[in-house]
């Protein structure tokens, strides 16, 4: 399989490297990648003052095979979004972090369908047991979240964070079983992969992610997640907070659903907690 490389960030570690002439060629090309990426081998001759035959020595300066592959180069690293090229304005500072999110769970809020609150309520309630499925960083830790929630009210879940186990537990689990699938994106081979191999087994698959996604074709029930990434790339997602939300009004639903049972849970675990730490009455239970 072949890595690419970010070309823009080549052009910059081996800048101090080149030639006088490669320099200006550096120069035009990060300062506009598109005109770069579509400007001819004698326009960026032209513009950069420089012969055709500097423009062919840039190009494998910084790595690639010819002037062609740096075009393609360039495209990929347009492709990619602006925002991860050219500095936008700060948007953040502590407020802005914080407004980030409350924005994002106001706008995900409008979107919860709580006819399908219920009918995931439903399914979790006659599972055998539960398969929470997350790979990455925010998706990871959510899987993880919900098993924590679950377990709490007496059911069966566990949580899978790898791509290989995921496939294998899908394509050994029973019928009755019924797999959460958590993705932002819902376009990760292995999230989506495991969930088609569930499906196919006969499982019930519930996915927290992007309407009409990969993931969201192949599931049974959507709880879908709004993103709204802006151009300031350096504060982490707030899609998470989202996702989050969703497992705390699941995990909500199901405890008000058998109260009794969850009130003897919830008990004692707080007594297990309580007489092994000590501390206040109004601690988290385990959080």
């Amino acid at each position: 399989m072949t890595i690419e490389v970010d070309i823009v960030s080549r052009i910059t570690e081996r800048f101090s490297q080149l030639r006088d002439a490669e320099k200006k060629v550096a120069k035009l090309v990060i300062d506009d990648l598109a005109s770069a990426a579509n400007a001819s081998i004698s326009q960026l001759a032209d513009e950069a003052g420089v012969s055709e035959a500097t423009i062919t020595r840039f190009a494998k300066a910084v790595g690639c095979k010819n002037v062609r592959d740096l075009k393609m180069k360039l495209a990929q690293s347009i492709a990619i979004g602006q925002r991860f090229i050219h500095e936008s304005p700060d948007q953040s500072g502590i407020q802005g972090v914080y407004e980030s999110i409350k924005n994002v769970i106001n706008i995900n809020r409008k979107v919860v369908n709580e006819e399908d609150i219920a009918t995931v309520v439903e399914m979790l309630q006659g599972a055998r047991q539960v398969l929470s499925i997350g790979m990455g960083g925010g998706s990871t830790m959510l899987s993880q979240e919900l098993q924590f929630r679950l377990f709490r009210l007496g059911y069966a879940v566990t949580a899978y964070n790898d791509g290989l186990l995921a496939r294998m537990v899908a394509s050994t689990a029973d019928s009755s079983d019924v797999m959460v699938v958590m993705s932002a994106t819902g376009y990760t081979p292995e999230v989506v992969e495991p969930a088609s191999i569930a499906k196919q087994y006969g499982l019930k698959v519930i996915a927290i992610t992007a309407p009409n996604s990969p993931l969201a074709e192949i599931s049974d029930v959507v709880l879908p997640v709004v993103i709204q990434e802006t151009d300031f790339i350096y504060k982490p997602s707030a899609s998470r907070y989202a996702m989050m939300a969703l497992i705390d009004v699941i995990s909500t639903e199901l405890a008000l659903s058998h109260k009794r049972r969850s009130r003897d849970r919830l008990r004692r675990l707080k007594l297990a907690l309580d007489s092994h730490r000590g501390g206040l009455d109004r601690q988290p239970l385990g959080d």
